[in-house]
């Protein structure tokens, strides 16, 4: 990616046209018009955090969902009443003359501004979206944004820090773990908070034996300490407790899910506990979590104690703040750009009909386009923009990759081979230009790069073929739950992570379960009928015949046989039509990122929605 003019910095969307006036707003006044944007931004996103402990307590679910919803809207709307603002009264001096002094006076005052701020990472994110509405694309620049942070944030902390310390070495472990739960003032009881501390503790004592060479016992030593984060963690229908074990120099990071049960009391339902437990729980296939943080970069440090392997990018968009996890990851790449020289090439798998995918060996993401021609009847880009929002919006339950969303990337060109470059001016020639050493990319979703299903069922030897396609049953079970038909079920839309989840990745066909007609296939008149390569039946836009499935998807008996041993029922339209009856009822579905077989018993085990617990 270049610095020079016309290469946007792209943690922001469309630019905003904006008309000269009559001369420029002073710099200091439109910084602070700015920040207080952001500031009325954050007010905002902090109370729906407030909001979400209110909403759990209540066992408000549906609640939830549409706070989630709307939070992710948050900041663009923020962006443009603050832009519109600015457009009222922001010209630029002479006229046509290049406004970019202006700005860059404007970045400097904010800077001034940002001292003693909370959230200074997220306001300079903030100002450079604000700027690229502004701007003209011919002005916008990388002199005027933040293409690096003005303000280190990382001792920063609010007024309260962002962890609370418990020492049970002091006070004993089951004292520190009731005192523990008790500090968060949930204004609900527990269901037996002596019986969930007694296996919180049994499990914790399971937890060192684990962790400590044999021989040494479960001790705990004098430095033994419990840091848990200062709030909650929310997400659909479950609150998680995050913390480290700090024993004997080691950390071992920790999660405690509480539920709300019907009877409204709390339930402790598991302790996780190790780098791979908490990174399903904080996965990018998941929902954004609610949680309340003064100061994200103290709540993000303290989660990359536990969750080393992944990205500060991913962490700050799983806490919510995706706009932050966009620039923190186009600053990465930027600096995996620098110090990289392998070349991008066309990604593993089957060539998709919707998107050009394209990826740099080196890094471990994709780089999605929309093809100017689609292959598919009945679909265009705006249609494919629209799916993929409704994704961003929905809860993906951990089975549907996240994606980032980023306007004029640029990439340089002696990254790209000929034969590369042929096929973008091929397939995509309308979101590319070309720009001497750079090439722009007008739209792009960048993802998590997976092992694609098919490739990986390919390769993989019979016990891991089995887990995969169980994996794969089960993701489609948990989209339905959620009141969402993929679609286009074949293996190629579907990909294999580092733990071996079963994730599906291509939106283009995704609808509600509410839209499908499932049906029998219905019994042919004669022999000629059922061996005719035509089908005799009349069929809708919206039908679908899971007894189909078995002959399109599972032809090999390699792969029919073990995925019919746990999700035989997937190939019947009476488990489809049951669920889309649950749905109608109103139930939501108990979908937790953890096995069931690790969940502590509970007097109550179901949380009243009526569907089936899965992982």
């Amino acid at each position: 990616m270049s610095s020079t003019r016309n290469t946007a910095f792209p943690a922001s969307d469309t630019a905003l046209r904006v008309e000269p006036l009559a001369r420029p707003l002073p710099a200091r006044q439109a910084a602070a018009s700015i920040l207080q944007g952001f500031d009325r931004h954050y007010a905002l996103f902090r109370y729906s955090a407030q909001r979400a402990k209110a909403l759990f307590e209540a066992g408000d679910w549906r609640g939830m969902q549409q706070l989630s919803r709307e939070r992710i809207d948050y900041y663009d709307q923020r962006v443009r009443e603050c832009a519109s603002a600015l457009a009222s009264r922001l010209a630029r001096q002479g006229g046509d003359a290049d406004p970019s002094p202006h700005w860059q006076a404007i970045k400097q005052e904010f800077v001034a501004l940002l001292d003693e701020h909370s959230q200074p990472e997220c306001a300079e994110t903030f100002f450079n979206s604000v700027s690229c509405r502004v701007l003209r694309r011919e002005y916008f620049n990388n002199a005027c944004l933040f293409v690096r942070p003005a303000v280190a944030t990382e001792y920063l902390e609010g007024q309260r820090p962002a962890f609370r310390a418990y020492y049970p070495t002091r006070t004993g472990l089951r004292a520190t773990l009731r005192r523990m739960l008790g500090d968060f003032g949930l204004a609900a009881p527990f269901e037996d908070l002596p019986r969930d501390v007694r296996l919180l503790a049994r499990a914790a004592v399971g937890l060192l034996r684990q962790a400590l060479p044999k021989g040494h016992g479960p001790r705990l030593g004098q430095d033994c300490q419990v840091h848990v984060h200062a709030t909650l963690f929310f997400r659909n229908k479950g609150a998680y407790l995050v913390g480290r074990l700090v024993n004997q120099g080691a950390i071992h990071p920790f999660c405690i899910p509480l539920l709300r049960l019907p009877s409204g009391q709390i339930h402790v339902d598991a302790l996780l506990h190790g780098q791979d437990a908490l990174s399903r729980v904080f996965s990018f296939a998941r929902t954004y979590f609610l949680v309340d943080m003064e100061a994200p970069s103290a709540t993000v440090r303290f989660l990359a104690t536990l969750l080393p392997r992944k990205p500060l990018a991913e962490l700050y968009t799983m806490i919510g703040l995706q706009k932050q996890g966009k620039t923190l990851f186009y600053r990465d790449f930027l600096q995996h750009l620098a110090h990289s020289g392998d070349q991008f090439e066309t990604a593993a798998g089957i060539p998709g009909m919707v998107m050009f995918v394209f990826t740099l060996p080196s890094y471990p993401y994709v780089f999605k386009i929309i093809r100017d021609r689609i292959e598919k009847d009945r679909m265009s880009a705006a249609i494919v923009r629209r799916k993929y929002q409704q994704v961003k919006l929905h809860d993906r339950a951990g089975r549907m990759a996240d994606t980032w969303e980023y306007s004029q990337v640029a990439l340089p060109r002696h990254r790209f081979s000929d034969a590369l470059l042929q096929a973008l001016r091929t397939h995509i020639p309308s979101q590319l230009e070309e720009q001497g050493d750079t090439l722009v990319f007008r739209h792009v979703y960048i993802e998590r790069r997976m092992t694609p299903l098919n490739i990986y069922l390919w390769q993989a030897g019979p016990q891991a073929r089995a887990a995969a396609l169980a994996e794969y049953g089960d993701a489609i079970r948990e989209l339905a739950a959620t009141n969402l038909f993929p679609g286009d079920m074949l293996f190629k839309n579907f990909g294999v992570t580092r733990l071996g989840r079963v994730v599906f990745y291509d939106y283009d066909e995704i609808q509600s379960m509410a839209e499908m007609n499932f049906r029998h296939i219905p019994e042919a008149p004669d022999d000629d009928a059922e061996m005719s390569a035509e089908t005799w039946y009349a069929t809708g836009p919206n039908d679908v015949f899971p007894e189909e499935f078995e002959h399109f998807l599972f032809s090999d008996p390699a792969l029919r046989e073990p995925f019919a041993a746990k999700h035989a029922e997937l190939l019947r339209p009476e488990w489809w039509r049951d669920c889309q009856a649950r749905i109608a009822r109103g139930g939501i579905a108990d979908i937790f990122p953890y096995d069931p077989g690790i969940r502590f018993p509970s007097h109550t085990s179901s949380t009243g929605d009526g569907l089936a617990q899965q992982r």
